[in-house]
């Protein structure tokens, strides 16, 4: 048995300075990238099945684009719509620009938003109240739609309940007020 130390890449003893990586000894000049075969000389590499990969060769061939800002993703991915993102860039497309990973997200045509941005900008608005309706019991009524506590008679303020009920001025009145 020798106590001699061999290069993994061209198998002969190492004397000098060698490289210990991955379990394996290298001379430096044959700790190489397996893809472009450059030496790999930063005290920092990738690995790919459990070969050594230069970060430019590891950046062109392992990594994914930001749809954000463009640039390669090289620590956690968002996978969102179809795309990869960097954490800090998948934000709000609305008025609060808010990170939005680990929480749930509303699409409208190829951009995202939190859920107070999306009920600002696209939920139906009240006849009354005018904030957004966000819950499935609203009422239509007058060609408009209510927030059922804000759908009340003009005159009693009292919730119109029934289906019935009469217009005035614009307004709606309970079949109480009708008189």
């Amino acid at each position: 048995m020798s106590d001699h130390v061999v290069c993994y890449k061209c198998n002969e003893v190492i004397t000098k300075r060698m490289i210990t990586a991955l379990g394996k000894t290298w001379h430096p000049e044959h700790f190489l990238c397996r893809h472009c075969e450059s030496q790999i000389e930063d005290a920092t590499f990738n690995i790919q099945d459990g070969e050594p990969v230069c970060s430019k060769c590891f950046v062109e061939r392992y990594t994914q684009t930001c749809a954000g800002c463009k640039k390669p993703i090289l620590e956690r991915t968002i996978c969102a719509m179809g795309e990869s993102w960097h954490e800090k860039c998948f934000c709000c497309d609305g008025a609060c620009r808010k990170p939005l990973a680990n929480q749930p997200f509303y699409e409208r045509q190829g951009k995202v938003y939190c859920k107070q941005d999306y009920e600002d900008l696209f939920a139906a608005r009240c006849a009354k109240c005018e904030k957004p309706i966000t819950t499935d019991s609203a009422v239509v009524a007058m060609n408009a739609k209510w927030h059922r506590d804000c759908f009340r008679c003009n005159r009693c303020e009292s919730p119109i309940t029934t289906q019935t009920f009469t217009v005035d001025g614009d307004k709606p009145v309970c079949p109480a007020c009708q008189g």
